[in-house]
């Protein structure tokens, strides 16, 4: 009876989407009542200032806690990098990508995208000889799991169990690439090939490392800085719930709760890392339960900064549709599948 209903839920959630969507393309939305809804210039000039001085300390905050989550484990991959230890790993991973319909030696991408994020593992790939289709299951593999002790710290922040998620993005990457091993046509065009990465000496090492993790400190706070002040210039304006309404329907059909769309929007736009700081800010003024957070949690780990992770692999000649429709058919799976036990 529970799985009956579960699969109910689903086709309904699904059939109120393609109705929403329906009223949308059909002009049956109308703008909000503005009786109600109106706003004087100085409200609004206010407002907007007050919201933006309110994000300043939080984003702070957030920006603080999520760098010290990030330039340690940085700091920790940047080194066996240098110093050859991935490629040891790389090496006990040889027979099991074999399997997979892959070369040994794309181990090494598959490890340094796992550890270090995805583009650690593209520049891996393409200093690498492959076919299309081994780029291909490659760079699935590598969507769905990449940059593991940063994302996996992460999520443990915002309710999820470290080791839980990082062992699922594994068993997960491992299982599509056996289903498209499977199913993929012979595909013997050559993948970008740039040869070999030659990395210099420790200082130089360290110097280019601090020099990026200082950039991207910078990065980081501007974000979500940005991030916090629209949250609160949507909640200030009365936009928020509008915007979850919009998007429930897709909540529902993803299994999702619906106060989860901002932070959903956040995590495929931006990534785990900046949806986290949403998510972590909504749960601590009791907008989202602990428990909500952690069922988003199981659908971003899959489904995940897709604007950027899509355009930078279908740059380098990886089908996007490809990228997109996997990721979405796999969080899909992990969340409703979850649901199914519970």
């Amino acid at each position: 009876m529970r799985l009956w209903a579960l699969f109910l839920e689903f086709f309904l959630s699904l059939q109120h989407l393609i109705d929403m969507y329906g009223q949308l393309l059909g002009g049956g939305y109308v703008s909000k009542d503005m009786k109600t809804g109106m706003y004087t210039l100085r409200h609004v000039i206010s407002t907007f200032g007050q919201c933006l001085r309110q994000a300043v300390p939080k984003a702070a905050a957030s920006a603080l806690w999520l760098l010290k989550l990030m330039l340690p484990i940085s700091l920790v991959v940047t080194l066996a990098h240098h110093y050859g230890v991935l490629d040891i790993i790389a090496r006990w991973l040889n027979p099991l990508f074999a399997l997979l319909g892959l070369p040994g030696s794309s181990a090494v991408a598959f490890v340094s995208g796992a550890t270090a994020g995805t583009y650690a593992g593209i520049a891996a790939m393409m200093s690498m000889p492959l076919t299309m289709r081994e780029a291909t299951i490659l760079a699935l593999m590598i969507a769905l799991c990449h940059a593991l002790p940063m994302e996996c710290a992460v999520n443990r922040k915002t309710g999820s169990s470290f080791w839980k998620m990082g062992v699922l993005r594994v068993i997960m990457a491992i299982l599509c690439a056996l289903l498209l091993n499977l199913v993929l046509p012979p595909m013997e065009e050559k993948y970008m090939f740039l040869g070999a990465d030659r990395s210099g000496g420790l200082s130089e090492v360290m110097t280019l490392w601090a020099w990026s993790q200082l950039k991207m400190s910078v990065v980081v706070f501007l974000i979500i800085y940005a991030l916090m002040a629209v949250q609160r210039l949507l909640e200030a304006y009365s936009l928020l719930r509008p915007l979850s309404l919009r998007l429930s329907p897709l909540m529902h059909f993803f299994g999702l709760p619906e106060g989860a769309a901002y932070m959903w929007l956040v995590g495929n736009v931006l990534g785990i890392s900046y949806g986290a700081a949403v998510m972590v800010d909504l749960e601590e003024r009791g907008i989202i339960s602990r428990k909500e957070a952690n069922d988003v949690n199981y659908h971003l780990i899959m489904n995940h900064s897709m604007l950027e992770d899509t355009l930078v692999f279908a740059a380098t000649g990886i089908s996007a549709l490809l990228l997109i429709s996997v990721r979405v058919a796999f969080a899909m799976v992990l969340v409703w599948g979850r649901r199914c036990r519970w």
